[in-house]
């Protein structure tokens, strides 16, 4: 009877499908989003294998079906026609097999001949201490119809004996796979054990068989000591590197979560194995962005997807509600010298329903109401300066609850309040903003649950999770001194 009690409580594919089955309409749909990705039911984390195959949009993710808390991960699975309305697709990967028994961890995904490739870490607990106590191993799954995986008998593909003397002998993990000069190349998260993260580089000629280069970049001092979820692509003849820093430490108006995410731009030699870059940049400003990936789909563009979370922090779906995490919308990334330009995706557009526009509203001191509403929505407002000391936006709002954005002129900042925002953690995040002849412009996606701005056309993006009332949905508009509100469009989105 002890055996199959074991049995029974392993973690498999048919008992995930299962379970899923049983309770996916358990969810409360209270704080359910209508246009992002969010697990059935169960917690979502990292989005991993991110990837255009046969004609669809892949997107694996890190997830535990059982509780809406981090558990032994499994691999997630939706697929979507445009990347807004996804399908649910059954568990790819479940930690089933010796060396991945306690999580199959963060990964990415290649087409090989044909076939659909994962590469994902393996996580074992190796003693009584399972945040201090474990090893990991890299690891491929094969599908031939990009649904069903089967797990590489070669298993691990990387072992421990391939992690170098300069790297953490624990950390390392969440393999990004790309091809290049007829090569495959893996980069992989780590540190090197003194404090410090860094980012490792492996080549090989088939997927399986892996060579260690070298450490193609490392923290000076100012990124955190463990660097996680590692992607490199070029983009305009120009290498990127986008990874999430863990505990990264604030640099004035940035880096104030307990984990950050960053890009460096520069030019990335194979053959020594190192990345040459000046600076890194934020990838996101607000509160709730982490572990991004990106992929190239069938028209060229450099799309990137995140986690719509923040380690470590209040979540409110946790209680009682029976799911936790999203993802965020997705993004195109656009090269502009050496920045990121980050756009929303066309595709949402034919989600638009019919909109209303208001234009040349000229605001005085005090917050004024717009006569619009709604908690599902996209939001294009156009400012323009002029007198103003401060101006902005005041969204999802009642009398007790409002999300605020501000622009401060002298400051040339903007910020991003949730203090009164509803459930979950408040606080504050800003970041310096140009303004361009005189005008802000913002691009706002509001869906129950989150918000997104993308500022100036792209140039900056603050992403949060909000959890209001389900009363709190005006929208309004304040100054202390004289603005314009030059434009103002708004659409409900409807999936």
């Amino acid at each position: 009877m002890k055996h199959d009690a074991q049995n029974e409580n392993r973690y498999t594919l048919e008992r995930a499908k299962a379970y899923i089955e049983a309770n996916r309409h358990n969810v409360s749909p209270v704080y359910r989003l209508g246009y992002h990705l969010m697990p059935e039911v169960g917690w979502m984390n990292d989005p991993n294998g991110f990837i255009y195959f046969n004609g669809m949009y892949h997107m694996f993710y890190q997830y535990y079906p059982y509780e809406p808390v981090w558990g032994p991960m499994h691999w997630g699975h939706a697929v979507s026609q445009d990347l807004v309305t996804w399908s649910y697709l059954p568990v790819a990967l479940a930690p089933d097999q010796d060396y991945d028994r306690d999580g199959c961890f963060s990964g990415s995904a290649i087409v090989q001949d044909g076939k659909l490739v994962l590469m994902y870490t393996g996580h074992v607990v190796t003693g009584p201490d399972k945040d201090k106590d474990y090893r990991q191993t890299q690891n491929i799954a094969v599908s031939e119809n990009g649904i069903d995986f089967v797990k590489s008998e070669l298993n691990p593909v990387i072992g421990l004996h391939q992690i170098p003397a300069q790297a953490s002998p624990k950390d390392f993990r969440d393999p990004k796979v790309f091809e290049r000069d007829g090569m495959y190349y893996c980069v992989l998260g780590s540190n090197d054990d003194a404090g410090n993260g860094s980012i490792l580089l492996y080549r090989s000629a088939d997927l399986l068989n892996w060579t260690y280069v070298n450490v193609m970049a490392q923290s000076d001092g100012t990124l955190g000591d463990n660097w996680e979820c590692p992607d490199v692509f070029s983009l305009d003849d120009r290498d990127v590197l986008i990874m999430s820093p863990q505990r990264m430490p604030a640099q004035g108006d940035h880096y104030h979560n307990l984990h950050s995410t960053v890009y460096m731009m520069g030019t990335l030699d194979t053959d020594k194995g190192v990345l040459e870059y000046s600076e890194y940049v934020p990838l996101d400003c607000g509160f709730d962005f982490y572990a991004p990936q990106t992929m190239e789909d069938a028209q060229g563009r450099r799309i990137m997807m995140a986690w719509m979370e923040t380690w470590e922090t209040e979540i409110p779906t946790q209680h009682s509600h029976a799911w936790a995490g999203a993802m965020t919308l997705p993004r195109q990334l656009i090269r502009r010298g050496e920045r990121l330009i980050f756009q929303p995706l066309p595709e949402l557009t034919k989600y638009r329903l019919a909109g209303v526009e208001q234009k040349s509203r000229s605001i005085h001191d005090g917050t004024h109401d717009l006569g619009i509403s709604g908690d599902c929505y996209e939001l294009h407002a156009i400012f323009e300066a002029a007198e103003a000391q401060y101006f902005g936006l005041k969204l999802r709002t009642s009398e007790q609850e409002e999300t605020v954005i501000t622009y401060d002129v002298k400051q040339r900042r903007l910020s991003l309040n949730r203090e009164r925002a509803g459930q979950g953690p408040g606080g504050e995040r800003s970041t310096t903003v140009e303004l361009s002849e005189g005008k802000l412009e913002l691009r706002i996606f509001v869906d129950i649950s989150s918000i997104e701005i993308f500022i100036q056309q792209g140039e900056q993006v603050m992403s949060a999770r909000i959890y209001p009332g389900p009363n709190s949905k005006g929208i309004q508009v304040f100054s202390q001194g004289r603005c314009t509100l030059t434009e103002l469009r708004k659409w409900d989105l409807q999936v």
